[in-house]
C-alpha cells in the first residue's frame, strides 16, 4: 500500500529539498503535484483540499528553523498535517479490568472480516488474555466452519449454534457461556452482505443493543478506496462504530481509505491487517505511516536532533 503515492510525493517534495530560498510560486507547484497525488490514491477529495490548505498556509507563514533548508521544513509540515488527518496518535483497544470485554466485528462480504477477528484473537490470547470467538453469520454458507477453522489455529474456542438459530439468540447465550467458562474477552463475528442493506444493519443493532459491546470495529477492504469510505459512513451512521480495522493492507491498495477515514468519520483506525498469517495483525500508528509515505524516517530524527540544539 502506498508505493505508487509515496514515489509521486516524495518527487514532489524532493524538488524544494535543494533550494535555499523558496517562493510562494515554489510551493504552489509543489502542492499542485502533491494533490494530484493524493486524488489518484482516491483520497476523499474534501480531505485533499483542506490538507492542501493547511500545508500552504503553514508553508508560506512559518519560520524556518535554523540549520535546516526551507524545503526539508515543507517536508515535516506536510508529515505533521498527514498525521493530523489519519489521527494523532495509537488508538489503543477498550478492555474492561474487572468485566468481560466485547467486542463486534462488523463488514462486507469479502472484506477479509474473519481472518483479521481470527488475527484479534490470537493478539489478544497472546497478551495474556481468554477469548471467545461467537459464530453469528448464519447465512454464508461454510461461514461457521471458516470461524472455527481459524479459531483452532490460533488455539481461541469457537462459540456457535448452527444456521438456524437467531444471531441475537446465539449472542445471548454466548454471553452466558463466557461467564461460566470464564472467558474475559467475546469477539462476535457478525454476518456481512454483499452490499449495505436495511435487514443486515437491523440485525446489527440489535446485537448492538444486546451485547452493548466495549467496541465496535469495523473491517474495510485497503484496495476499495473511496468505496470504503462510504461503507464506513453508512456503518458509522447506524452503528456508532469505535474504530477500523484496515483488511488487505498488502495487496496492490491506493492507500486512499487509510488517509481519509478519520477525517470523513471521525473514528480511528486501530489497526492493520497485513497478509493472511494470523500473527500479521499492526497497530496502527499514524505517524510512522506518514514517514513511511514520505520515506522519511531519516529526516525525522535530523529534524528531531536540530529542534533539540535549538530548544538548547
Amino acid at each position: 500500500m502506498f508505493e505508487n503515492l509515496s514515489d509521486k510525493l516524495q518527487n514532489a517534495l524532493q524538488k524544494l529539498k535543494g533550494k535555499g530560498k523558496l517562493t510562494e510560486k515554489d510551493i504552489d507547484a509543489a502542492m499542485k503535484e502533491v494533490k494530484m497525488s493524493l486524488l489518484e490514491a482516491d483520497v476523499n477529495f474534501k480531505v485533499v483540499k483542506t490538507f492542501i490548505n493547511n500545508v500552504k498556509e503553514r508553508a508560506l507563514g512559518s519560520e524556518v528553523m535554523e540549520s535546516l533548508t526551507p524545503g526539508q521544513q515543507v517536508v515535516k509540515i506536510v508529515h505533521e498535517e498527514l498525521v493530523k488527518i489519519m489521527g494523532q496518535g495509537e488508538s489503543r483497544l477498550k478492555i474492561n479490568s474487572n468485566d468481560i470485554t466485547y467486542f463486534m466485528m462488523c463488514g462486507l462480504q469479502g472484506a477479509g472480516k474473519t481472518t483479521a477477528t481470527g488475527k484479534l484473537a490470537n493478539k489478544l490470547k497472546k497478551d495474556g488474555k481468554r477469548p471467545l470467538l461467537v459464530a453469528c453469520d448464519i447465512y454464508r454458507p461454510a461461514a461457521i466452519k471458516q470461524l472455527q477453522v481459524v479459531g483452532e489455529s490460533v488455539g481461541v474456542p469457537v462459540f456457535e449454534m448452527g444456521d438456524k438459530t437467531s444471531p441475537v439468540t446465539i449472542v445471548k447465550e454466548a454471553m452466558k457461556h463466557a461467564m461460566k467458562h470464564g472467558h474475559d474477552i467475546v469477539i462476535i463475528d457478525t454476518a456481512g452482505r454483499l452490499h449495505i442493506d436495511n435487514e443486515l444493519m437491523d440485525e446489527l443493532v440489535q446485537i448492538k443493543q444486546t451485547v452493548k459491546p466495549d467496541e465496535i470495529l469495523l473491517l474495510l477492504d485497503a484496495m476499495t478506496g473511496q468505496d470504503a469510505v462510504k461503507v464506513a459512513e453508512t456503518f458509522n451512521e447506524y452503528l456508532d462504530i469505535t474504530g477500523v480495522i484496515l483488511t488487505k493492507v498488502d495487496g496492490d491498495a491506493r492507500g486512499g481509505a487509510a488517509l481519509s477515514i478519520r477525517n470523513v468519520v471521525n473514528k480511528p483506525i486501530k489497526f492493520l491487517s497485513v497478509g493472511e498469517k494470523m500473527d500479521q495483525l499492526e497497530t496502527f500508528h499514524p505517524d510512522r505511516m506518514a514517514s513511511r509515505i514520505l520515506g522519511m524516517g531519516d529526516v525525522l530524527s535530523i529534524i528531531e536532533k536540530a529542534q533539540s540544539a535549538f530548544d538548547e
